[in-house]
């Protein structure tokens, strides 16, 4: 280790030669990142280490290494696409099932991969809340049958966060998988044979598995008298399947539903979706939703986005969600977790009035009859005494004639540092806007329950009709008001803090909610800034619609916003690129930057006056 290199970056180092290795490929590149850990062809993406990283956080890493270098070693994408089905759930399950297979190849051979393996899957899973599941359905399907496979395969039981939940799927897949996970045990090593049982595994649990390119060609060739009979071709698909990046668990990141609000594409930013176009600006007023562009369309693989039911959708205040005694608990937790940067809060706050009031007193008009001397024309009455004397005066500016929407993430993966910080940076644009006489409000967005609410139930009672559109129960809240002062909402921003309240996150009707409100006030400019650190994610919604169902409704959404609405738009990621969503945005990788970096694109805001161009896309750090 050179004396100029960072113990993070050799643990890097250390780590992707590691992955090489066993690989046996040496041409792996390896990145860092926080998005989605996977593997694209010869490119891996593993998660990014912090700077303080703990012994927990170095297995996970490792973990994550070690299940890219096993895909690549023991994977051939030519023997997957041929027995991949078609069916999303049944095409999930089966890419779990291969996943499996290959770190158990790995985790049998060698200790140490599988106690990485073992410690990556623990924290997947208590990420993901498997641990306060408690109904089977709230589980994916996917990660269960991966579990259970894995158990077959090496013998580990299931992680100690998911052993609810994976119990509660037990004794329903017991009795028929009973002949086929010793099958598959046998099989491990023949990847062919092993998909081939994957596939019977499948059927066997009523799931469409539709048939293989094999078996789809001696249709073809039975069916020489109906060429055109589409049931006989092979769907191209398939064919395709492995041409897409596969996370580190085994699935198509375009298609995962079981991640949460970090599940995104690993290698580079996906191809902008043309699909996703507006319909024209005039047929568009502000604060009305958009309607993708539909016309010379009928792919029904990409339906327009529909709410089930809206009736369990909830609009509520923070102090509504929380008795007053709690609220004052929490607030005076977030003020202990805050006292060390009481200096920068302050020193933050200050910076941006400074900012803000200097835009005030820069603007002059000269050469007046009248107003203030201009002592730096005095030269001119020196050469030539007739010269009259000039004047000037300061321009007053509308900078307070603006309201300031702060919209927060509240998915369950902002959880612990990121919403601390989050609230605190809200607290101080609050504080410090009211001083200068702009309006701020503070809003965030999450849903009632994981992986569905009572809008899954419904839907369930009505007999599970096919694409539902969004399955789940909004929360928006509203932690202030804009023309709430500061001193009466403090307390309400203790909310983030509590338990239970974060969990998943459908950004594109909540970017609509928090627009629409300020189209509705008389503010001449209205500012909506979005704090997020990822892609939506709503498994009950993405389980039974395409897997880009809410991305798509996303960008479509801040499309329209960016073109066709006066309310300028601008976001932060937290830890995840957001420029590939939002044409003026930025990227922090250390969440404490966040404060620093509102402050900043706030008072740059300002000072563009909302004519100059911004400075988007910027990664701060």
């Amino acid at each position: 280790m050179s004396q100029s290199e960072s113990p993070t970056e050799t643990f890097k180092r250390a780590t992707a030669a590691a992955l090489r290795a066993v690989a046996e490929q040496t041409d792996v590149t390896v990145t860092f990142g926080h998005d989605q850990p996977g593997v694209a062809g010869n490119r891996a993406r593993l998660p990014q280490p912090s700077r303080l990283m703990s012994p927990v956080e170095a297995a996970r890493v490792r973990g994550a290494a070690d299940a890219v270098a096993l895909r690549l070693r023991h994977h051939d994408a030519g023997v997957h696409a041929h027995r991949l089905p078609q069916e999303e759930k049944a095409r999930l399950a089966f890419e779990a099932l291969e996943q499996a297979r290959c770190e158990a190849i790995g985790a049998n051979q060698m200790a140490g991969v599988r106690e990485n393996l073992a410690a990556a899957l623990e924290e997947r899973c208590r990420h993901q809340g498997y641990d306060r599941i408690t109904e089977r359905e709230q589980a994916p399907f996917a990660d269960i049958i991966r579990m259970l496979a894995r158990e077959a395969l090496t013998g580990a039981p299931p992680p100690p966060s998911a052993r609810r939940a994976v119990d509660l799927w037990r004794t329903s897949l017991e009795g028929r998988l009973a002949r086929a996970l010793p099958e598959l045990c046998r099989l491990v090593g023949d990847q062919d044979a092993y998909a081939r049982m994957a596939r019977q595994l499948l059927s066997d649990l009523d799931l469409e598995v539709g048939p293989d390119e094999e078996e789809a060609g001696e249709d073809s060739e039975a069916g020489d008298a109906e060429p055109d009979n589409p049931d006989s071709q092979p769907d191209r698909q398939t064919a395709e399947a492995d041409s897409q990046p596969v996370d580190a668990d085994g699935h198509d990141t375009d298609s995962d539903d079981s991640d949460d609000g970090e599940a995104e594409a690993i290698a580079g930013d996906p191809t902008d979706d043309q699909d996703d176009q507006l319909e024209a600006e005039a047929d568009q007023q502000p604060g009305a939703p958009p309607r993708p562009e539909t016309r010379g369309r009928n792919d029904p693989d990409e339906p327009l986005y529909e709410m089930f039911t809206t009736e369990f959708d909830e609009v509520v205040g923070a102090e509504a969600l929380c008795d007053p005694d709690e609220l004052s608990r929490l607030r005076l937790l977030l003020d202990q977790q805050l006292q060390h940067l009481q200096g920068v809060i302050s020193r933050l706050a200050n910076r941006l009035q400074r900012r803000l009031m200097a835009k005030q007193t820069r603007a002059w008009e000269f050469d007046l009859e009248e107003g203030l001397l201009d002592a730096a024309r005095l030269s001119r009455v020196i050469v030539n005494p007739l010269t009259p004397l000039s004047f000037k005066i300061e321009k007053d500016t509308s900078f307070r004639d603006t309201v300031v929407s702060i919209l927060i993430d509240n998915s369950g993966s902002m959880r612990g540092r990121p919403i601390t910080i989050a609230a605190m940076s809200a607290d101080i644009l609050a504080r410090t806007l009211e001083r200068c006489g702009v309006k701020v409000e503070i809003l965030g967005f999450t849903t009632r329950a994981w992986k569905g609410g009572m809008a899954r139930e419904t839907w369930m009672k009505a007999g599970k009709p096919p694409r539902p559109g969004r399955l789940n129960d909004l929360r928006h809240i509203v932690y202030k008001a804009a023309d709430a002062p500061w001193r009466r909402a403090r307390r309400n921003l203790g909310l983030m803090l509590r338990e239970g309240i974060l969990k998943e996150n459908i950004d594109g009707e909540a970017l609509l909610w928090s627009h629409n409100r300020l189209i509705g006030r008389s503010e001449q400019r209205r500012i909506l800034m979005v704090i997020s650190d990822g892609a939506p994610v709503d498994d009950s919604t993405l389980s039974v619609n395409p897997g880009s169902y809410l991305e798509r409704h996303l960008k479509s959404v801040i499309d329209w916003i960016e073109r066709s609405s006066p309310v300028e738009l601008i976001a932060i990621g937290i830890g995840h690129d957001v420029t590939r969503y939002y044409r003026r945005a930025v990227t922090i990788i250390d969440a404490e930057q966040l404060g620093g970096t509102m402050v900043d694109k706030l008072a740059e805001l300002f000072e563009n006056d909302g004519d100059a161009p911004f400075m988007g896309g910027r990664r701060a750090g």
